[in-house]
């Protein structure tokens, strides 16, 4: 399965996607980066004059690649493109360290920690451009057909 495939498979569209590229995929991990645009219409109130992205939505970023694209891959044998995914996150706890700022592309860096059950928790990094850590902490969530 190539990583633009993967892509494909997620069930998210602009403006609530948060993939741009997957550049690691294995069985045990995965990596990937997005560009926060600064168009993104959650900059304008969060905050005034001052805008950086809210955590909720990194924490989104860093489970649509660490968990959802890895979880496609892992399950890359029994997916499709007809199949609808149904996914849902059962747990997060992130530490958050830096801000992060409209236009800055960050990078996400995701081990496998358990896989049983259809069931995915990971430890997931993200990054800044200056290779700063800006979030960690461990997502999980389950994949349905």
């Amino acid at each position: 399965m190539t990583t633009n495939q993967i892509i494909e498979l997620l069930p998210y569209q602009h403006p609530f996607l948060f993939v741009d590229v997957l550049t690691v995929v294995s069985s045990e991990g995965i990596t990937g980066n997005f560009t926060f645009k600064k168009e993104s219409d959650f900059y304008k109130g969060h905050f005034k004059k001052n805008p950086i992205t809210p955590g909720v939505i990194l924490t989104e970023c860093m489970a649509q690649i660490g968990v959802v694209c890895l979880g496609i891959y892992l399950l890359k044998d029994e997916l499709s493109e007809e199949n609808h995914l149904q996914i849902a996150l059962t747990g997060s706890q992130v530490d958050f360290f830096l801000p992060v700022y409209p236009g800055e592309k960050v990078t996400v860096v995701s081990e496998k920690d358990v896989f049983r059950f259809n069931k995915l928790k990971c430890k997931v990094k993200l990054f800044n451009e200056k290779k700063e850590l800006v979030c960690r902490g461990y997502i999980s969530g389950m994949i349905k057909k």
